[in-house]
């Protein structure tokens, strides 16, 4: 029924630009006919919109996965450097909040484990928000930053790397049964955000899936039991997008880049210094204002991971992506 909805509005977007294309044309013949040329203007700008809505139809087009719609989970993990990677690490959270918050997307705090002088070891966040996990999935891998390191009293360039993961959030229509035998459930003190409550009980709960060592954790909320089913749905995610990778061809790769944090298993390069830039190593679509990408501007990159994933070619720098 949801396939049918989807393709359903698909169509009606289609002809819906297709019968303004058509009066669009007929109304620069006409102008021009008149020697109307302010009219000729403003049917030529209704034309460049077009343009725009067709290519924002064509990207959502791309998300025609069975859980491309739903809600994600975003989790970013610190690779080895200590304060170097944990710093980016929060670096790259703050990137994906602001990105999610652009896009009208409702982001919850679910779980951080702080870094012992800066930054963060590890966080977990909901985006919530039409086609969150479609956007988002492209995202996993090993992200690598080179800069001038704020720690470093000698000034000296730093390369440091920290790991995204991204899962569906799992929805009533999608059955996942995990039985309870095959989890270990621990309870413990929660840390870092979410209020000076946090540490007083042990309320944070942490679910290990005993068969594939998948686990998840929860300190988002006082209640221990709320926790829990969070951290239940958590791992429905990650056992349901464990089970679509098993089904692509690309699986292989997938989990080898997820096996390091390090050399050789990025899948994006952010540039600081000597130099300023920003390029997917997978697309090849590279921008020359980091500062932007940190901000929240990934939308380049996530369109030709989209397009490459269906085998459309993909543009070489932002600039190309209208």
């Amino acid at each position: 029924m949801r396939e049918r909805t989807r393709l359903d509005e698909a169509l009606s977007s289609y002809f819906g630009l297709e019968r303004e294309l058509n009066d669009a044309v007929g109304m620069i013949e006409l102008a021009e006919a008149e020697g109307d040329k302010e009219l000729v203007a403003e049917a030529e700008a209704g034309l460049a919109g077009l343009k725009a809505r067709a290519r924002a139809l064509e990207l959502e087009s791309m998300l025609s996965g069975e859980a491309d719609g739903n809600d994600a989970y975003l989790e970013v993990h610190a690779g080895a450097g200590g304060t170097e990677s944990q710093d980016w690490a929060s670096m790259l959270l703050r990137m994906y909040m602001r990105w999610a918050e652009s896009k009208g997307h409702k982001v919850e705090y679910l779980e951080e484990s702080e870094g012992e002088e800066a930054g963060i070891k590890s966080a977990t966040i909901l985006v919530k928000g039409h086609n969150a996990y479609g956007w988002l999935k492209t995202e996993t891998g090993v992200h690598r930053l080179v800069r001038i390191s704020p720690f470093d009293s000698n000034a000296r360039r730093h390369t440091s790397f920290s790991s995204v993961g991204v899962y569906p959030v799992i929805d009533d229509k999608i059955e996942i049964d995990i039985p309870e035998k095959e989890v270990r459930i621990d309870v413990y003190r929660a840390s870092g955000a979410g209020g000076q409550h946090v540490n007083k009980t042990e309320s944070a709960v942490r679910i290990t899936h005993l068969p594939t060592g998948i686990a998840v954790q929860c300190q988002s909320d006082r209640s221990q039991h709320k926790n829990r089913a969070t951290a239940w749905d958590m791992l429905r995610a990650r056992l349901y997008e464990a089970e679509l990778k098993k089904r692509e061809d690309a699986a292989q790769a997938v989990a080898d880049s997820k096996s390091d944090i390090g050399w050789g298993h990025q899948i994006r390069s952010y540039v600081l210094q000597p130099y300023q830039m920003v390029k997917d190593l997978r697309t090849g679509v590279e921008s020359h204002s980091p500062q932007d990408v940190l901000d929240g501007g990934l939308d380049a990159f996530m369109a030709a991971s989209l397009a490459q994933k269906v085998g459309v070619e993909p543009a070489a720098s932002l600039t190309d992506i209208d």
